[in-house]
């Protein structure tokens, strides 16, 4: 097809792969579905006929050989897998792309461990689909520009030693091109960035390729376990069957954060390694990840707080500087790094899980606007199972 948007299937973020080799190992017949999100108040019906196109060329694309070599070399992914992701391809009939009240509408359906690396290349596709549309006067230049000005007025003294960035950027970036040149000035004038999520861009860059699990590996746990209650934990102890020694940073607000830490009990605070801040106010849930670590007799400094809501560079430095003298911290900013150019407003779009097994699946999260359930009964049953009030 004519200038596509992806065009390596490595061009996702990392916890993606991760979450697909633990449901290949763990889940493999498990079936989920997952439907598109737009948070803001813009209409995007308009992008359809080519958000087909796109996902239609998403279906030539194969794992390379150097690729799967790529990521035999991280040492995290067992030869089963590597061979099944050797033969991986999209199948597009998994997506239904239409328009419903007047909005774009996206519906994914089929075996999760294929359904599971559909997010990411869609959302970047929407964006940058959106963004060729309504800012056409806009460069790369731009985009460098306002990163320069953002990093020379970022404290020079102070907590640049201890800082630890790294790019969650690809999701709702502005393009491609302008996510790898963002990614690659801050490699090259930045040392506090440490890593990046986007698996391409590690490659080329010679970067770390970052993250672990994401809010559907706790979702779809809501009807693989027993009991609702027992979702949360069981989520974390199969992650822990799967990445017993690495990926050891646990997201905390598929629920809230309270819910989160009556399940993360002493030995899963030794278990996992930190970690990470999603929803509501981050200095109040690190005060609260800090107490709980103190409370089963583990230095927080020997533990990584992950900050990646909504980040700013600057908003990160506040963070960190706050919590310096307490706990060792990290940050993952996304859009607000490679969507950031003058006068563009961002989308907040997103795909989340809808159901497994053919049963409702929900998020709640610590902020409200950020909630997704389709069915009612499932949520107010899964608030009954943590001792959540309406």
């Amino acid at each position: 097809m004519h200038n596509p948007i992806i065009t390596s299937l490595l061009d996702t973020d990392a916890y993606k792969i991760n979450m697909q080799q633990a449901v290949f190992h763990h889940y493999p017949d498990v079936h989920v579905t997952a439907d598109f999100y737009c948070r803001s108040d813009e209409n995007l019906s308009y992008l359809r006929e080519q958000v087909v196109e796109h996902v239609n060329h998403l279906a030539t694309l194969r794992f390379r050989a150097d690729e799967l070599n790529y990521l035999d070399s991280l040492g995290l992914y067992q030869a089963d897998f590597l061979a099944f992701l050797s033969g991986f391809q999209f199948d597009p009939d998994q997506v239904t792309v239409g328009v419903e009240d007047g909005q774009l509408a996206i519906h994914i359906a089929g075996p999760w461990q294929e359904v599971i690396l559909w997010e990411v290349p869609l959302l970047a596709i929407i964006c940058e689909l959106r963004n060729r549309a309504c800012y056409t006067q806009l460069s790369v230049d731009d985009a460098i520009a306002r990163l320069d000005d953002k990093l020379a007025h970022l404290p020079k003294e102070g907590f640049a030693d201890g800082f630890q960035l790294v790019d969650f950027g690809t999701r709702r970036r502005f393009s491609r091109e302008v996510h790898q040149a963002i990614v690659t000035r801050l490699h090259a004038v930045y040392p506090p960035l440490k890593g990046t999520s986007n698996v391409w861009l590690a490659k080329q860059l010679g970067l770390v390729p970052v993250g672990t699990q994401a809010h559907e590996w706790f979702q779809a746990h809501q009807q693989l376990a027993g009991q609702l209650a027992d979702s949360q934990q069981l989520a974390l102890q199969m992650w822990l069957q799967e990445y017993p020694d690495s990926l050891g940073i646990a997201l905390t607000d598929c629920i809230n954060m309270d819910a989160f830490l009556q399940d993360f009990d002493r030995s899963l605070c030794h278990a996992f390694s930190g970690l990470r801040h999603d929803s509501g106010d981050p200095i109040a849930w690190g005060e609260k990840a800090i107490a709980h670590y103190r409370y089963h007799g583990i230095d927080p400094k020997d533990k990584t707080l992950v900050f990646s809501d909504s980040l700013t560079l600057a908003k990160a430095v506040h963070i960190y500087q706050y919590f310096a003298d307490k706990a060792t911290t990290s940050f993952g900013i996304g859009t607000q790094l490679t969507c950031d150019l003058p006068n563009v407003k961002t989308l907040n779009v997103v795909i989340k899980l809808t159901s497994c097994q053919g049963k409702p699946v929900a998020k709640i999260s610590d902020e409200p606007n950020k909630a997704i359930c389709k069915d009612e009964a499932h949520l107010s049953a899964l608030k009954a199972a943590f001792k959540l009030s309406d």
